[in-house]
């Protein structure tokens, strides 16, 4: 197949475009900047506001897998314009070229809208989603890990040093990078079973993770099984934002509106959401996946 893949050079999107590639795909990538060429692969320059970038993009391919989107940002209102205008501007390519297998990477925090800005405009692209009349499936990974995520890294830094702040209660799902980037070119394909899904996959964990327990296999992962969750109350976490807000700007990782889902007690995936098995299956456990993705953050140099 050709597959037209957004945020290809992003941390998701990398790991899918390799998987692609890996199963023998051609693919036309979405990119802000010049990349070295690479046989199977016609980069796209240009963004999601673009409509002649989108139309070349979209050309000539079978399947369109948008992960393109903002995750954080102290500029809320920068959310809708990223997440809900970009996805509107990808359907709409995706249907001016003859494209209808159209595969969205949502977010879990789009299960409760009312808890943050980026869940908020998460929901409203899955409604834009839903509407478009093509061969959809949505997507709501979890808390996402592995090699090349800067996010996580953050707790891994902690955990070396003993102590891993952590939301004050609550379980949450993970999923390898990996895991996710097979299962979204395996959805590329058309298939009934995928047709106008929303699917929540997550790994072989199917209870999710308590903060205190996910604190302990990253200290372990690290080599520091000593590491302890230290879990902060709510108004803690608020000052921290504002105090990491001060410090690094616009880098801030925790924002009032992340802030705002971590607190929630609950992002445990829904089984009656999971991929069928005849599909997909998560190949990385919780252990072993946070354990390679240490030793890659080590042999980087990030850790």
């Amino acid at each position: 197949m050709r597959i037209a893949i957004t945020g290809a050079t992003g941390f998701v999107g990398h790991a899918v475009l390799e998987e692609a590639l890996a199963k023998g795909h051609r693919v036309s990538a979405l990119t802000r900047r010049e990349q070295r060429p690479r046989e199977r692969i016609a980069w796209v320059r240009g963004t999601l506001d673009d409509t002649d970038t989108l139309t070349a993009l979209v050309e000539g391919a079978e399947a369109v897998i948008h992960v393109a989107g903002l995750t954080n940002t102290r500029n809320v209102e920068r959310f809708d314009a990223a997440n809900v205008e970009g996805t509107a501007n990808m359907l709409a390519a995706a249907r001016e070229g003859g494209v209808s297998r159209f595969v969205f990477v949502s977010s879990l925090s789009a299960r409760e809208p009312d808890l943050s800005a980026y869940g908020a405009s998460k929901a409203r692209a899955e409604a834009l989603v839903r509407e478009s009349r093509l061969d959809w499936t949505i997507v709501r990974p979890p808390g996402v890990y592995g090699p090349g995520d800067r996010d996580y890294l953050e707790l891994f830094k902690a955990a070396k040093l003993g102590v891993v702040p952590v939301p004050p209660k609550g379980r949450s799902s993970l999923i390898h990078v990996e895991d996710l980037a097979r299962l979204l070119v395996a959805l590329a394909a058309p298939n009934a079973l995928a047709r106008g899904a929303t699917y929540e996959p997550w790994d072989d964990n199917a209870f999710g993770y308590e903060h205190r327990e996910l604190a302990r296999m990253i200290g372990e992962a690290v080599g520091n099984p000593g590491a302890v969750a230290a879990p902060l109350p709510a108004p803690v976490m608020k000052l921290g934002a504002q105090l990491d807000g001060l410090l690094r700007g616009n880098k801030a990782k925790l924002t009032q509106d992340r802030v705002g889902y971590m607190l929630h007690e609950d992002w445990v995936c829904d089984p009656r959401k999971a991929p069928p098995r005849s599909l997909w299956h998560a190949v990385w456990d919780g252990e072993a996946g946070l354990a390679m993705t240490a030793e890659w953050y080590k042999a980087e140099g990030w850790l």
